[in-house]
């Protein structure tokens, strides 16, 4: 059975003691675009299909539309958002500079980024124009903002898996305007630190190509053995976000921004939730309590749901987050199967069906899986048939057939030719209600009827005198001003003087406009007669000063000339970016490409770098003679013996700190610092800024995001001893990268597993514990080595870290051998391999460390490393022009 909160009122203060948030609505085509305005928006936001949004499948706006959009917005007073939350690549700067030029002239109101490069450019395009952080920047600390907010951001979206305690601290400790997501599909694992679908089938998340790897079926193995789960096979699909009741503790905890996730969705759906939301705004805001109708939230249900929870909001309970039942959109609960014969099928209701809504049936018994072994990739292998569904042709009760929507009792129910196995039904299986065809037309005419349903109010003062032109001001809710005035005075009149009533009769008539009139006050003096005439003349008048209002563009600076050269010289110390556009050339074409600043490093050795695991794998990397090492452990208290038993070895050690750092959290830092370790490995933004003020030496690692020479550059201005390059570039994009900045600023991780989701959801809590979160859980993660096996039989290995966050880890180990020579001869001196410990394979570190000493030393080929390691051969995570290519992945 799906799990739901218990929803209940909140109650709220009052307006006129909070600020009035933000309702923010998501469109991925024009239709959601006026869906969302007529159903209570105060802001929309959109990506362009000219790219770098994160929701590439979505339809988008093209920019020789924007600013069409963009007017229809100011004019109904409604802020537009758009979206270049993506990661960006050295030789894509040029593109991104065009396109954020185009949407300051089309007087956008915010643009969402993720990339902190991307940040630094729109700020020196257009200081005025405002930039969100994107919740991809995963953005979890009060710490973690202070950051962006010396860069020049003006709002934060935060990280969706922060409880409404932990966004209060928060609040408390920035003055960044805080938004959150309040309602639709929630990731499994943290935005902007996703890596399993590209991983798994070549496209990465940070670029909008997602494929939903969280949605597909997993097996748990535990020390090596299957554990059955019964039917909880969806151990990654979280349930979605539905926090209308606690809007009003959002409020008070300092939300400015409510944000709704969908992008990908109907304008149905947009309406639908945004209307939803506006109610539950406006009762918080005006001290009601929020009380939805069971029909309310069946409504919203239906324009889709996994199942209804508050997410992250409540905090950590991993058993509620992810039932593990399904992950499909269900809808709502309809009822059971009773019986099934001659093509007919008997369901005890529960809630209303009617003759051409859409049902599915829920759990097929008859295949619970698919068999290990498969050669494709798992994004492409078909999905279990575990449920089946259509719409209801006829629907009888009692053997009559019914024609109105019927809502208990048992009912018998017909479906279209072909549409229905019956033979894989059975008695008690359930049924969900997945569309109600009624209910989605009448969320259609919301944004399809030419008379707005939504309007702007406006506000009228007339003068009227006599002897004196009629003069009529109007002043809309959102400071909009507009003036007219006859051009004759007014004449005593001798029938029907002007009135009050007749004023507002007649000012009234906007039904041909976006606008409706709130308030009329008039001054009338010497019972002057007023045409009608002229007031029909003075109003079409007033409409039109009021609409060019409304189109009027934000002032707002903008370069005249492009910033990039500026932005690249003033780090690096010369414009190196110009070679990046030819970097996909092969090796011998690339030389005249190299930049000036690998001489630096010619003749230097280069240096081999090894990430370990665990005490035993240190002490076996260590008898290796590495001297380099870095410590990434499970357990804190490992850390002190790790830099003593480096250190008697006469090696250098740097602690890896955790991706994330939540409130409350900097301790871990703290705890890190005190080991006398030589530095530390930076895997998030707050550890940056701890590292500065401890003056502490520290490297930047993958989850920072390094995929251009802006955003390198900038992490080196920050005193980052070097940087790690970004999975998400391939080796041709890294080669771009090279080609872009100083060679030795850079370190490349040229042996891993990689890690694909990282998440606050804990699998072995939700599991392998009875507890609810890590304060009771009993630490299975400890005694427990567990891997997830996906569809085609590849166990991939589960790690917990230091704040109790798991990591699923690919089975395969990958290797950027092969690119190394080119890598060297560029100037590359810094290579990293990471180990994984736990795994049955030859993955020795001894076996391991020597292969890639020779490569280094030019004594094997990348070919005789990777293929003696059985390891996937390529860089990052999506296929270079250089690289093998991969089975193309299935979009599910």
């Amino acid at each position: 059975m799906t799990c739901r909160p218990a929803y209940h009122s909140h109650r709220m203060p009052t307006a006129s003691s909070t600020s009035r948030p933000e309702l923010l609505a998501p469109a991925g085509d024009r239709d959601c675009v006026r869906a969302a305005v007529e159903n209570g928006a105060d802001a929309v936001y959109f990506g362009l299909d000219s790219g770098f949004n994160a929701r590439a499948r979505a339809t988008n706006i093209s920019l020789a539309d924007l600013p069409e959009v963009m007017r229809f917005l100011r004019r109904r007073g409604v802020k537009g958002y758009v979206t270049l939350n993506t990661l960006v690549f050295s030789d894509e700067l040029e593109q991104v500079e065009r396109t954020v030029r185009a949407v300051a002239s089309a007087g956008v109101d915010a643009v969402l980024v993720q990339d902190l490069g991307v940040v630094q450019m729109i700020r020196a395009i257009s200081p005025d124009l405002p930039i969100h952080a994107s919740t991809q920047m995963t953005l979890t600390s009060a710490e973690c903002i202070r950051f962006v907010e010396s860069l020049g951001v003006d709002r934060v979206v935060l990280a969706r898996e922060l409880s409404v305690d932990e966004i209060r601290k928060i609040h408390a400790e920035t003055p960044i305007p805080l938004e959150v997501f309040v309602h639709g599909a929630l990731c499994v694992a943290y935005s902007g630190q996703c890596l399993t679908s590209e991983s798994l089938g070549g496209r990465s998340a940070n670029r909008g190509q997602c494929a939903q790897a969280c949605r597909m079926t997993y097996q748990l193995v535990c020390d090596g053995q299957d554990i059955n789960l019964g039917e909880q096979k969806y151990l990654l699909s979280p349930q979605d976000l539905a926090a209308f009741d606690r809007v009003p503790d959002l409020i008070a905890a300092g939300v400015m921004g409510f944000k709704i996730e969908g992008r990908l969705k109907t304008p149905e759906y947009v309406a639908n939730i945004t209307w939803h939301y506006r109610q539950a705004i406006d009762a918080a805001m005006a001290g009601r309590p929020v009380d939805f109708t069971p029909r309310d939230v069946a409504e919203m249900e239906l324009s889709f749901s996994r199942g209804f929870s508050h997410g992250w909001l409540d905090g950590d309970n991993h058993k509620v987050l992810v039932p593990g039942l399904s992950s499909a959109k269900r809808g709502v609960f309809l009822g059971r199967v009773c019986d099934v014969r001659k093509g007919r099928v008997e369901v005890q209701l529960s809630a209303s069906l009617k003759p051409g809504d859409g049902i599915v049936f829920a759990g097929n018994r008859a295949r619970v899986g698919e068999p290990p072994g498969d050669s494709r990739s798992p994004l492409e292998v078909p999905r279990p048939w575990d449920e089946q569904g259509g719409r209801v042709y006829e629907l009888f009760v009692r053997g009559r057939r019914e024609h109105e929507a019927v809502s208990s009792g048992v009912a018998e129910l017909t479906f279209g030719h072909g549409m229905i196995d019956f033979a894989q039904l059975w008695p008690g299986q359930q049924v969900w209600k997945t569309d109600d065809p009624e209910l989605t037309s009448r969320w259609k005419k919301t944004y399809t009827s030419p008379d707005p349903l939504r309007r702007v109010s406006v506000d009228f003062i007339v003068s009227a005198e006599v002897g004196k032109p009629l003069v009529i001001e109007a002043a809309t809710e959102h400071g909009g001003r507009s003036r007219a005035q006859s051009s004759d005075p007014l004449a005593v009149a001798t029938r029907h003087p002007a009135s009050q009533q007749l004023l507002r009769e007649q000012l009234g008539r906007l039904g041909g406009s976006v606008y409706s009139l709130r308030s009329l006050q008039a001054t009338i003096v010497g019972g002057p007669m007023i045409p009608l005439s002229v007031l029909g003349s003075l109003r079409h008048a007033l409409i039109r000063q009021l609409d060019a209002a409304g189109e009027t563009l934000p002032t707002r600076r903008i370069a005249t000339r492009s910033v990039l050269p500026d932005l690249r010289k003033r780090h690096t110390g010369q414009p190196l970016g110009g070679a990046v556009a030819s970097a996909r050339q092969e090796p011998a074409e690339q030389a005249s490409l190299i930049p000036a600043t690998a001489d630096r490093t010619r003749g230097l050795p280069a240096t081999l770098h090894v990430l370990c695991r665990s005490l035993g794998q240190l002490n076996s990397v260590l008898e290796c003679g590495v001297n380099h090492v870095y410590a990434d452990f499970q357990d804190i208290r490992q850390f002190r013996e790790a830099v003593q038993l480096a250190h008697a070895s006469q090696a250098k050690i740097l602690l890896a700190t955790p991706r994330i750092q939540k409130p409350g959290e900097i301790g871990i830092l703290q705890a890190l610092s005190m080991h006398g370790a030589d530095g530390m490995l930076i895997r998030n933004l707050s550890g940056l800024l701890f590292c500065n003020e401890q003056a502490t030496l520290w490297v930047a690692d993958f989850s920072l995001n390094v995929t251009n020479e802006l955003t390198a550059n900038l992490l080196h201005e920050h005193r980052a001893e070097r940087i790690t390059a970004s999975y998400d570039l391939n080796r041709d994009q890294l080669l771009g990268l090279v080609a872009a900045v100083p060679p030795d600023w850079l370190e490349v991780v040229v042996h891993q597993h990689m890690p694909m989701f990282h998440m606050e959801h804990c699998v072995f809590c939700a599991v392998l514990s009875p507890g609810t979160n890590k304060t009771n859980c009993g630490r299975p993660c400890d005694v427990h080595q567990v891997k997830l096996r996906d569809r085609i039989g590849m166990a991939h290995p589960l790690k917990a870290d230091v704040g109790c966050r798991n990591t699923l880890l690919n089975a395969v180990p990958q290797s950027a051998a092969e690119a190394v020579p080119s890598l060297i001869e560029r100037g590359i001196r810094h290579f990293r391999i990471e180990l994984l410990d736990g795994l049955n394979e030859d993955d020795h570190p001894r076996h391991t460390i020597s292969l890639y000493r020779d490569l280094l030393a030019g004594r094997v080929t990348g070919h005789e490393v990777w293929s003696k390691l059985r390891a996937a051969n390529r860089v990052g995570v999506t296929r270079g022009t250089l690289e093998e290519r991969r089975n193309p992945l299935a979009i599910i």
